[in-house]
């Protein structure tokens, strides 16, 4: 509940004499921490108790004040539980005072106080993402009246022929009138199947009393004792052998355990049964002949084990299975008393099953008040509709009859659906006296008794409403009697009644012969219901409750109502609370659980000065209500139904009639809708759920649902976060049709509900999300240098080794070009291979030694100036599949003086859409010609290119499978190292095409760093599996081993389509200790060879030589998989440490790469919610909110890094998120040109920092990261800098003022589900789109819409907009791994994905 509206300071109370609230509402408040703590402390001081010690005392009052709270909230704190670790007390509320407690509830405290984060960073502190506290509303009702009275039921009666127990009555009744009918049962057709009397009755359960203590088992070790608990597992349709069973126990003093009969292996809650039955040490299931024949059976005939069962023997206690008793044996027959009697199951609110027990004396005590409060005499006729084997069902149609020789005509639930109106036509029939049913069966009349004329109902003088006690029970009670009052049926014949499984009836209306006397009526105000406080209100209204008292407090027992959390403190005349009972006719505990049993069987009521009212315990009803004038008593509603929203309470049952009310029987059926709630974000959302008519169109469905929604809008102004609808009878049914609560929430909250239509609405009820964030005005340097001072901060930056102190015996330095550095190895190394191509099979397809290549770069030269007339200084487009003819082509650019621009050609199968990508990048590198193989030349010219593209204006294509034999009169030499060498051409992720250029110097430099970094010589063997296209997978594949000399093994990706496994065979086979590969090629051995890790040891696949592996990605490493990569090959001689990624990205393609020496890549854990608001807070691995970051390498020689803000340039501090600035000699030059977007700025090359060192010019590579300072040692023996890559600048979302990175809620959306195979988020307009893609089948797509809701909702404080639900492969991913998210945009947008589903969020 809501507290109240004052800001006060509440300090809870630890000891009797300390007060319980100090009111400081007027005292100055500082607000700074250490003060207030001071002054509170002085004023609890100046008060004169000191029982306790005192420095606790100061302590107690330092920490329940919460000091730095968010503006505007209240410190309203709700009661704490009873008996819970902050009101120090034990369980019956007496107060602890002592130290060892309050010390450890210090430590308690401590581990619970967030740590104060370090110095506020730039004097602003914004960080906190607190969520809006739900505002009491000033204006809500409070309760006025004056504290309730307990009430008092009339004396027990005490009537001398009530027999001392029940199976006393029973075994009078057997002997006095053997042929006084006890129980007529019926078929399915509503004739009468059989009637046993009390003396068949009596013979059969003292035969089963006999064979259940004498015939399992052996004489000297029986199976069951008196005492042990047996289970009864008889059908609906079999009342008799039931109760021939039930009384048999009773006899054998040995108890009964009633539960359904387990229909297959996996029943709805049949597992938790389970659970109680293993819990009562159940060995032995008593059961009916045909119902042995139902259970299901293994081939062998034997009865399987049911899911979570214990071992049981099945016993048929059929006569004609039962030897008879001797003559001599008869049942022990005593007085009733505290042993045990029977255990009755209740399934709680999350689905688990408790067993309540009764007691001897409670059962007998429980006929005797049933007989009194209804008036039972001898003989009557009872018809019973209602589940014979629990609760009302059990209580009158088994038990009291008995008491009272009654005779029970039972009507089973088989019957009532082929016929609902049998149980009318049995109470004319025999001339009942009584009926029991629940509002279900009188609705069930009311719908088929139009063609019935020969009904009379007079003979009844009590209707027993079950369910007496639901809010639409009344409904049913005033419909019914409408239709009927003409049949006979009087108004005061109707009688609800409220019971629970712990307290068995706690009011029933009583019959009476004064038709005068109207039953009493309350219409209640919905809105103060939901504050807990009765309002009397006007039935004119809409968002009303009315309610039916459900008459008196039973005889002998006491009544009363509590607050509903915390302290069992009696309520206010006005007030609703939780019903509590005193008597003997109650259960006593739940069997085996003695925490909860004290919690709900031993209650002390108080008054409001903590007085107890009563030196006997109290029982826990689980029914929300109040006792009204003239005692009686009203219910409007049950714990397990009680769902707090906001502060306010609701219950599901109102929630359901307001929903029934809508069009009621067009679309769902009655009592084929659930509503629980969820916890989603700290507070619960109201989730219905409800079986559609098979004939609906999505029409109706969505009219209905949105009616439904107006509806509880405006009766119960509350918002209802989910409403899904399923096909007709899907949802998990109890054994008498009802829906199964917990198990269908289950089902909801797992993704198996399967519904066929789903609305959320997390827009209108979710409130309660942080506020956006305000950004900062701007902070002017100086604030930042003090800022960094203040803190201690060293300015982020860090650099790799640098490249004028390397001595190293590097040959190839001696050369400005890499066409010269060529020259040289063809004429000192000309037979040492260079190259090695391997084919889908992992056999050599091609090589290329040092002369080869020079000779066929020759011939590609000679090529390019004949054919091709190109000057130098020309652009060259290199159309290539990877292989050895690409590098070829090259290196015959570079000789000729033309520049080279490497792309990916055209996919065979998929031409439409790979040729125009093609076509653009030759048009915007300017090439002036094409070079490619034979066969792609065909395809560019084809039939289906000209469909696509416009082939007429391509450039003059060259065909190198055919080459001039000449050689070329010199070898181009460029003038200057600064010019020219080849472009790079790349689409980044958001789709955007750059070009960036590289010098000759630069390309130089680049591979000098690597040969450095990677220590590779002419003696070392590589293995790549990379595009070779662009970035660093270039210049691994063409560069890096002409310029070192080592031996480059390549193994093109998309071979690895065919074998997963050709990259580590070949990795293991040549004994390679350095490779490198993609994010993709990674994914394809994980997923594909996750099963195969036997037989590929088998084949002798080792890589215990693998140094590095190395992953080449322009992105944050994905850690996730890495470690699965690692963990799945460790059995393959993988060594964990081996596994490492590299970053690079336009501006410079490689800035990082593990290399062999330097220490192993670190991880860190940040925490999410401050990378937000672009703060780095590092947090303990396992805590909440966490992301592990892994470094992304070790800084390249030669390469400069420092982190700068992005808006205001300014260098930031150590472990501060910025964007990533680089300084290198291998530094792309430029962009070539940007299509799709001319305005990116120049500055991406030459940017200066705003203050500090203004000189240095840096390229902004558009990534957020950070650089922190580790404890390790780097090669040079520094201390090693770590660099952290968040994500892409242009990537990153900005939603509710924070920067979201999509992998980050990708993640968690990959998390929520087990059919979700990939996610991809991207914003359109103010609206987050998640798409998912589904793995199964279609009917599991809504089960999504929900789970993604809350996932993102929970981790990321997000409402998702639109859920799209599509197909495997339809998000778009590039050659490196990278999703595409804003072709995927496009084509949302284009209505081009072909969902299965999409749902719109409200």
């Amino acid at each position: 509940m809501a507290g109240s509206g004052q800001r006060e300071f509440t300090i809870i109370r630890t000891w009797k004499n300390l007060p319980s609230k100090i009111d400081i509402t007027n005292t100055d408040l500082p607000t700074e921490g250490y003060q207030t703590r001071k002054t509170l402390t002085t004023c609890l001081e100046g008060k004169e108790n000191h029982s306790a010690p005192p420095d606790v005392t100061t302590y107690t009052s330092e920490h329940s004040i919460q000091v730095e709270r968010p503006q505007g909230s209240t410190s309203s704190r709700t009661a704490p539980k009873y008996g819970n670790a902050e009101l120090m007390e034990t369980g019956d509320g007496v107060p602890v005072s002592s130290r060892v407690s309050a010390k450890i509830q210090q430590l308690v405290n401590t581990l619970k106080r967030p740590k104060r984060p370090p110095l506020r960073e730039f004097f602003v502190d914004d960080f906190e993402e607190l969520l809006e506290v739900q505002q009491p509303d000033p204006n809500q009702p409070k309760p006025e009246g004056a504290q309730m009275l307990a009430m008092r039921g009339e004396q027990l009666g005490v009537v001398t022929n009530w027999p001392p127990s029940l199976e006393a009555a029973l075994q009078r009744w057997g002997t006095i009138s053997p042929k006084a009918p006890c129980l007529t049962t019926m078929d399915t057709n509503g004739k009468p199947l059989y009637i046993l009397t009390y003396g068949k009755l009596w013979t059969r359960s003292m035969k089963v009393a006999y064979n259940i203590l004498h015939k399992l088992g052996t004489k000297q070790e029986p199976m069951v004792r008196p005492g042990d608990r047996v289970a009864l597992v008889f059908p609906n349709n079999d009342p008799a052998a039931f109760m021939v069973a039930f009384y048999g126990c009773l006899l054998a003093e040995v108890v009964p355990v009633p539960i359904e009969v387990p229909l297959t292996r996996k029943d709805a809650g049949s597992q938790q049964i389970g659970f109680l039955l293993g819990s009562c040490g159940v060995t032995v299931a008593l059961t009916s002949d045909a119902c042995h024949k139902g259970l299901p059976k293994s081939p062998t005939g034997e009865i399987p084990q049911f899911k979570g069962w214990p071992k049981l023997l099945w016993f048929v206690t059929e006569s004609k299975h039962l030897s008879k008793p001797p003559r001599d044996w008869f049942p022990h027959i005593k007085d009733a008393n505290n042993d045990t009697a029977y255990i009755e199951y209740k399934t709680c609110k999350d689905g688990s099953v408790l067993g309540v027990t009764v007691t001897r004396i409670a059962l007998l005590t429980h006929c005797q008040a049933l007989t009194q409060a209804c008036g039972y005499t001898e003989a009557e006729t009872i018809v019973n509709v209602l589940d014979f084997k629990k609760d009302v069902g059990l209580w009158h149609g088994i038990l009291t009859s008995v008491m009272n020789m009654m005779h029970v005509i039972s009507i089973p639930y088989s019957l009532m659906k082929v016929n609902p109106l049998s149980w009318i036509q049995k109470v004319c029939q025999y001339k009942a006296k009584v009926a029991c049913v629940k509002s279900r069966d009188m609705h069930w009349a009311l719908v088929a008794h139009r063609d019935q004329r020969d009904i009379n109902l007079s003979s009844l003088r009590m209707l027993i409403v079950a369910d007496g006690a639901n809010p639409w029970s009344i409904s049913s009670c005033d419909a019914f009697l409408n239709v009927f009052q003409s049949k006979g049926l009087r108004q005061e014949v109707i009688c609800p009644c409220a019971s629970s499984p712990e307290a068995l009836t706690v009011a029933i209306r009583r019959p009476t012969d004064d038709s005068n006397q109207p039953p009493g009526r309350g219409v209640l105000s919905m809105h103060g219901l939901t504050f807990g406080v009765i309002r009397v209100d006007s039935e004119e209204k809409l968002s009303v409750l009315t309610v039916q008292d459900v008459g008196l407090v039973m005889p002998g027992a006491i009544m009363c109502a509590v607050k509903p959390d915390g302290i069992p403190q009696l309520c206010r005349t006005d007030e609703i609370g939780e019903l509590c009972v005193c008597a003997i006719a109650t259960g006593t505990s739940y069997y085996g659980l003695s925490g909860m049993t004290k919690n709900t069987f031993e209650v002390f009521p108080m008054t409001s000065s903590g007085a107890p009212i009563s030196e006997y315990p109290f029982i826990r009803t689980g029914l929300l209500g109040f006792i009204g004038p003239g005692g009686l008593v009203f219910v409007v509603g049950k714990m397990d139904g009680l769902m707090v929203v906001s502060g306010r309470r609701h219950n599901a049952d109102d929630i359901v009639a307001t929903a029934l009310a809508v069009e009621p029987m067009k679309f769902v059926y009655r009592g084929r809708i659930a509503v629980f709630s969820v916890t989603v974000l700290h507070d619960e959302r109201i989730v219905i759920v409800a079986e559609q008519r098979p004939d609906s169109t999505e029409e109706d469905s969505f009219q209905w649902m949105s009616r439904v929604l107006q509806a509880i809008d405006s009766i119960h102004q509350v918002g209802v976060y989910c409403l899904a609808l399923v096909p007709a009878n899907t949802l998990p049914k109890t054994p008498l049709g009802g829906i199964h609560l917990s198990e269908t929430k289950q089902l909801f909250l797992e993704g198996s509900l399967h519904p066929c239509n789903v609305l959320m609405c997390p827009h209108t009820c979710v409130t309660n999300l942080p506020k956006p964030r305000q950004k900062q005005p701007e902070i002017g340097p100086a604030s930042v240098m003090v800022g960094n001072l203040v803190s201690g901060k060293r300015i982020a930056q860090a650099s790799g080794r640098d490249l004028g102190q390397i001595e190293d015996n590097d040959q190839a330095r001696k050369f400005l070009f890499l066409s010269e550095v060529l020259q040289w190895r063809a004429q000192t190394t000309p037979d040492h291979v260079l190259y090695t191509l391997l084919n889908c099979r992992g056999t050599i397809a091609n090589s290329l030694t040092c002369v080869q290549l020079h000779k066929r770069a020759e011939k590609i030269a000679v090529m390019l100036m004949e054919r091709g007339h190109l000057q130098d200084g020309d652009h060259v487009a290199l159309v290539y599949p990877p292989g050895i003819d690409l590098i070829a082509a090259f290196y015959g650019c570079l000789y000729a003086g033309c520049v080279p621009i490497t792309v990916r050609p055209p996919h065979p199968q998929n031409i439409a859409t790979t040729l125009p990508t093609v076509k653009m990048i030759v048009e915007v590198s300017r090439s002036a010609c094409l070079m490619t193989t034979q066969l792609i030349c065909k395809l560019l010219r084809s039939r289906e290119a000209a469909a696509a593209v416009d082939v007429r204006t391509w450039p003059p294509i060259l065909d190198t499978d055919d080459l001039p034999k000449k050689r070329p009169a010199q070898i181009y030499k460029p003038s200057n190292p600064d010019t020219l060498a080849y472009l790079d051409f790349s689409v980044s992720t958001t789709g955007m095409l750059a070009g960036v250029k590289m010098s000759h110097a630069a390309t130089s430099a680049f591979c000098r760093s690597i040969k450095l970094q990677c220590e590779l010589y002419p003696s070392r063997e590589v293995a790549i599996c990379l595009d070779p296209y662009c970035g660093l997978g270039f210049v691994l594949w063409c560069l890096c081993s002409v310029y070192s000399g080592h031996q480059s093994i390549l193994i093109p990706p998309s071979e690895l389509e065919t074998n997963p496994a050709l990259w580590l065979l070949a990795v293991s086979q040549y004994k390679v200790r350095d490779t490198f590969c993609s994010y993709s090629v990674m994914e394809l051995c994980t997923k594909g060879l996750g099963s195969q890790t036997e037989s590929l040891k088998a084949r002798g696949l080792d890589l215990s030589r693998v140094r590095t592996c190395v992953v080449v990605a322009e992105e944050r490493p994905r850690i996730a998989l890495t470690q699965s990569f690692s963990k799945l090959f460790k059995d393959l001689g993988l060594h964990p440490r081996a596994v490492s990624t590299s970053f690079g990205c336009r501006v410079n393609l490689a800035i990082c790469l593990q290399g062999t020496s330097g220490p192993d890549p670190t991880t860190v854990y940040v925490d999410m919610r401050a990378l937000r608001h672009d703060r780095v807070r590092l947090v303990e691995r396992g805590s909440p909110h966490s992301l592990p970051l892994m470094e992304s390498g070790k800084i390249l020689p030669g390469v400069r890094i420092i982190i700068a803000n992005p808006e205001t340039k300014g260098p930031l501090g150590d472990s501060h998120l910025g964007e990533i600035w680089v300084h290198s000699a291998h530094n792309a030059s430029g962009y070539f040109t940007i299509y799709g977007d001319e305005s990116l700025q120049s500055d991406h090359f030459n940017s200066r920092l705003s203050f500090g060192d203004t000189q240095t010019i840096w390229a902004r590579t558009g990534y957020l990261g950070f650089l922190r300072r580790t404890e390790l040692t780097d090669a040079n023996g520094e201390r090693h800098d770590a660099l952290y890559v968040v994500g892409a600048l242009d990537e990153a979302m900005e939603l509710r003022g924070m920067r979201y990175h999509p992998i980050d809620i990708e993640t968690s959306v990959i998390r929520a589900h087990k059919s979700v195979t990939e996610c991809a988020v991207f914003t359109w307009t103010n609206l987050l789109v998640v798409v998912v893609e589904l793995d199964g089948s279609e009917q599991e797509a809504l089960d999504l819409v929900p789970l993604v809701t809350n996932v993102v909702l929970e981790e990321h404080y997000l409402i998702v907009g639109v859920v799209v639900v599509v197909d495997i492969g339809v998000i778009p991913i590039n050659s490196r791994g990278e999703k595409q998210r804003m072709h995927l945009r496009d084509g949302f947008l284009a209505d081009q994905l072909d969902p299965i589903y999409v749902a719109y969020n409200m």
